[in-house]
């Protein structure tokens, strides 16, 4: 992931010290300045044995995960709840607008799995992922990741993501190029 540069996951658990510092990464908290005046953020845990025992080390040692670590909190904070909760709900109707536009596609079942789906989704094309994908990335198309090969069960399939930075003009352009590529390739 990320040509081997720093990741971010977040995760939660309940405030049982014991349990907070068996946490791999770090914690970065959020406090006020010194004069009082304003928000803050800081490192406040982060296990001493990535330091002392690195073999046994049950996080990566990569100082660009705390950079990661301080602007997520940052966002976070300045997202608020109700932010976050806008910025979630954007998130699936796109992401749902998307695998609609995406099924109405001859040759193109998606979403391949009959359950819930957050911004992640699968899509199967009949035998042709490799074909479309190309396609796609010759119109300048990031086309999904190809799972063919991780998951042959699932036959010619691809993983797509769509978050809040992709437009609703985008996802119908996505749609409709895959419509003209695969018709190309019959």
């Amino acid at each position: 992931m990320n040509f081997g540069g720093p990741l971010l996951g977040i995760f939660a658990c309940q405030g049982d010290l014991a349990t907070i510092r068996q946490m791999p990464g770090r914690i970065i908290g959020m406090t006020r300045t010194q004069d009082g005046s304003g928000r803050g953020f800081c490192m406040v845990l982060q296990t001493r044995e990535q330091h002392i025992r690195r073999q046994k080390a049950t996080s990566n040692i990569c100082t660009n995960e705390a950079l990661c670590a301080v602007a997520s909190a940052v966002y976070l904070a300045l997202l608020g709840p109700g932010g976050l909760r806008e910025l979630g709900e954007a998130i699936m109707l796109k992401s749902h607008y998307a695998m609609q536009r995406l099924s109405e596609v001859e040759g193109v079942r998606a979403p391949v799995f009959k359950s819930p789906h957050f911004q992640e989704f699968t899509v199967n094309f009949d035998g042709q992922v490799n074909h479309a994908q190309k396609r796609l990335l010759k119109r300048g198309i990031q086309g999904g990741k190809d799972v063919s090969k991780e998951f042959p069960e699932l036959g010619q399939t691809a993983l797509y993501c769509v978050t809040e930075t992709h437009a609703m003009e985008e996802i119908d352009a996505l749609a409709d190029t895959m419509r003209e590529a695969l018709r190309e390739g019959r």
